[in-house]
């Protein structure tokens, strides 16, 4: 185990020293200043690789000037970069004088972008005579709508980019148009919704706002295809791995009447097993009974399976005195951004990560945890959002009052071996009366 670590830490260190933080930051100031989108979207990647290395090696001076980029090119592309504009202005105070770095014009401006509420929901999607229409349930006002262009020169390719600060009840509409190559519209994060429109000619992409809806003129014919859009039907035939927490010698979480979180969530493993194997899905479980498996057991047994989701399933806790007034839902995944996780997110996982790693430190975690695949991440992230949507959304047939806590990233170790897109579940908690009978 210590030997596989130390060969992880080593290539990721090789890989660190390869590629010099000044050439790099040097490539995307020229990329910045480039008049071609793709060629901005370039320099806040790299801008943000920046920030990260700064951040692991204490190294304040590239830090600011890293943020200064993500800020810039953010505001450029019209992504939101308030994060990281909060944290370039606290650690620009800090900064030693001559080395400050003045705000962008930009920032000072007030946005005079379309915008669209927090908690504005889509209802329908449609084509009506060439041109598409989201509804939302309420008129559009609130937090920005972003909208950018994309240019891929290798692909020849056109990207149009909107963002909205929305969510959606159905998982993903796929979109067609015999003149459009693609349209895609899908929930990035619990904050926005995205729509992709992607096209080898240019288009002549026109929008405005009238009350609940997003019109977007595309400058195509009209369709006569069905108006209202349908959710992509489930794909059948992929592997699902079912990971119940903890079993033998670790209890997990004891909570009220002493019911043991391995217990629980062994038969809540078991049930959703039946349930999706009568949906098509191949699905296997890493335990069967009661008995312990360390957690790389766990993932190598789902890599093995070549499985397309693994899914760890566990029961939340608190202490007695709080029992009472802690409830909810969270569904957590795995990020390679070392400030990845609240305190609390770093709680749950320090209950959840199992003892047959305490020979790896939480630093040596981080190193390894920072090589991960950013694909896999991004598919990690959005399955948990669209499970905790889901699981929501069912409970609440049945129950009042079913609290969401949330989608977040943790360091949670079960997850870092797992070659394909990941999530723990907390289904609950086990020391809430209440979640415990559910």
């Amino acid at each position: 185990m210590f030997r596989l670590f130390l060969l992880f830490f080593l290539i990721f260190a090789f890989s660190e020293a390869a590629t010099n933080n000044s050439d790099i930051l040097k490539r995307a100031n020229k990329l910045l200043k480039s008049s071609e989108k793709t060629d901005i979207f370039r320099a806040y990647n790299d801008y943000k690789s920046l920030h990260l290395r700064a951040v692991m090696k204490s190294d304040e001076p590239l830090r600011l000037k890293a943020l200064e980029g993500i800020v810039k090119s953010g505001n450029k592309l019209h992504i939101d970069v308030a994060k990281y504009s909060k944290e370039y202005a606290k650690l620009k105070k800090k900064a030693p004088s001559g080395k400050k770095v003045s705000t962008t014009s930009k920032q000072k401006k007030k946005s005079k972008q379309v915008t669209v509420s927090k908690r504005h929901r889509l209802e329908s999607v449609r084509w009506e005579d060439g041109r598409l229409i989201l509804k939302f349930d309420k008129s559009l006002y609130g937090k920005r709508l972003n909208h950018f262009t994309l240019y891929d020169r290798k692909k020849k390719r056109y990207r149009y980019v909107f963002d909205l600060s929305a969510t959606m009840l159905d998982k993903r509409h796929n979109l067609r148009h015999s003149e459009v190559k693609r349209i895609k519209l899908a929930q990035y994060d619990p904050k926005t919704l995205r729509l992709v429109i992607e096209n080898d000619k240019k288009l002549n992409v026109r929008f405005k706002v009238e009350k609940e809806s997003l019109i977007i003129n595309l400058g195509v014919k009209a369709v006569k295809a069905p108006r209202a859009t349908k959710p992509t039907p489930v794909i059948r035939g992929k592997t699902i791995i079912l990971d119940p927490g903890h079993g033998g010698k670790d209890p997990g979480a004891v909570g009220y009447k002493r019911y043991r979180e391995k217990i629980v969530v062994m038969q809540i493993a078991s049930e959703l097993s039946k349930v999706l194997k009568r949906s098509g899905y191949k699905v296997y479980m890493t335990r069967n009974k009661d008995r312990f498996i360390g957690l790389q057991t766990r993932t190598r047994f789902a890599n093995r399976k070549k499985a397309d989701l693994f899914i760890s399933i566990h029961a939340n806790a608190v202490p007695k005195r709080n029992a009472n007034k802690v409830q909810g839902i969270e569904t957590y995944f795995l990020s390679n951004n070392v400030h990845a996780g609240s305190e609390r997110a770093k709680r749950v996982a320090k209950m959840e990560n199992s003892k047959d790693l305490k020979d790896v430190n939480f630093y040596g975690q981080k190193d390894f945890i920072n090589i991960l695949n950013r694909e896999k991440i991004k598919k990690s992230e959005r399955l948990a959002y669209d499970l905790q949507r889901n699981v929501l959304a069912g409970l609440r047939k049945h129950y009042k009052g079913v609290k969401d806590s949330g989608v977040r990233e943790g360091p949670f170790w079960i997850l870092v071996g797992a070659q394909m897109p990941a999530v723990l579940i907390e289904v609950g908690f086990i020391s809430n009366p209440t979640e415990a009978k559910r």
